[in-house]
């Protein structure tokens, strides 16, 4: 069995976790959200083995979805794509400061934040500036 693997994507657009919520409700009310993109993990196996998508929010991991599946979808362009089927379901995490990239990247689970404990699910995440100054001294 191959060990659990996760992807790590910038939620573009989105001011906060509910901005990403009430988009995938709208748009997927009727079954798993869904995230198309270019590229074909080629990791698959460790990302379906537990694996989840964390989503950057304004420059911080905010949030995850377990990953169910990975689909083929063409585009109305022709070209073959990856639909990353998610769970319905976002569970918050701490904040975790991040750069801006493309695309996706692979996140080992030691390097994955942690959840939000149970009741901590709606709080604010720290100010961004207090956020870069705990990654910076290593308390992130």
């Amino acid at each position: 069995m191959a060990e659990t693997l996760h992807l790590i994507k910038l939620c573009v657009g989105a001011e906060s976790v509910e901005d990403l919520l009430g988009w995938q409700r709208s748009r997927y009310a009727d079954g798993p959200a869904q995230h198309v993109t270019r590229m074909w993990p080629k990791r698959a196996e460790g990302l379906l083995a537990g694996g989840s998508l964390y989503w950057v929010i304004k420059g911080a991991v905010l949030a995850r979805q377990t990953l169910l599946g990975l689909e083929e979808r063409r585009g109305a362009d022709g070209i073959l794509r990856c639909a990353l089927i998610l769970s319905p379901e976002i569970t918050r995490t701490e904040a975790q400061p991040r750069r801006p990239f493309q695309g996706w990247r692979y996140l080992s689970p030691k390097d994955a934040p942690r959840d939000l404990p149970q009741g901590r699910e709606h709080t604010d995440p720290l100010p961004r500036d207090l956020l870069d100054a705990m990654s910076v001294i290593g308390l992130r």
